[in-house]
């Protein structure tokens, strides 16, 4: 598995994606909040290491493989990516969907522990989840992949994992998109001083990449794709994937 580099840029395409920020529970649900992805609320804007940027679904290294990344952060500019890490009070997932019904036949758990240079991640999963939804706990048992943050870990004929700095693979014209729909602006930096009535009826041509040199915290899981599909794929199978946060 070749991890997401950080700089030079590179080009994503997604075969598959749903970015979906949820809140849930570590343990006893005790109080839930609900909120909704990529910076769609102050709640998520001040607390970026809850925000879900994207969810991208790659082809593996080979034809039985597939890649998996889910990205939080973003923007971080290269200063403040020296020593980024993830928050250890937050539950990471990516979550599959194999029989078709919108609900998670499979999760991948991400868990954090310590800062710094030295922070530790440990995948669960894939594994059946004990509860679907919003409220989540830590499933106990199942394939579990742990080690330092920043390197590849696992195994290239079984499942591989990389967390860490990465350049962020999207393209968005995003000072234009807030000329467009404003009500979207940040609630602070200069891209909040946009609007509030529309400045703008569509994006530029040629637009301005505003993520160009900017990084983005990911979690990249390269499995056999085998590992996600239901008992009885059939010849055509096909995967939902989307990911939630939990606090």
């Amino acid at each position: 598995m070749l991890p997401l580099r950080s700089h030079p840029r590179r080009a994503a395409l997604t075969i598959a994606a749903l970015a979906l920020a949820g809140a849930g529970s570590l343990g006893l649900a005790i109080k839930s909040s609900l909120a909704s992805d990529h910076q769609d609320t102050p709640e998520v804007e001040l607390h970026p290491r809850l925000d879900i940027n994207d969810v991208y679904a790659f082809p593996g290294s080979n034809a039985n493989r597939i890649a998996l990344v889910l990205t939080t952060s973003s923007p971080l500019t290269p200063a403040a990516s020296a020593g980024a890490t993830f928050d250890p009070d937050i539950l990471y997932q990516i979550k599959v969907d194999n029989t078709g019904d919108g609900v998670e036949d499979l999760v991948l758990q991400f868990t954090f522990d310590g800062e710094g240079a030295a922070q530790q991640v440990t995948l669960h999963g894939p594994v059946a989840p004990h509860q679907t939804g919003r409220l989540n706990t830590i499933v106990p048992a199942g394939p579990e992949l742990s080690g330092a943050i920043n390197s590849v870990l696992g195994d290239p004929e079984g499942v591989q994992l990389f967390a860490g700095v990465r350049d962020d693979p999207f393209y968005i014209d995003l000072e234009q998109f807030f000329k467009i729909i404003p009500d979207r602006a940040p609630v602070q930096g200069p891209l909040s001083k946009i609007g509030p009535m529309p400045e703008a009826s569509s994006f530029r041509n040629p637009g301005i990449d505003f993520l160009r040199n900017i990084n983005t915290l990911g979690m990249v899981v390269e499995l056999p794709e085998a590992m996600l599909l239901g008992p009885n794929p059939g010849s055509d199978p096909k995967l939902g994937i989307w990911a939630t946060t939990s606090r």
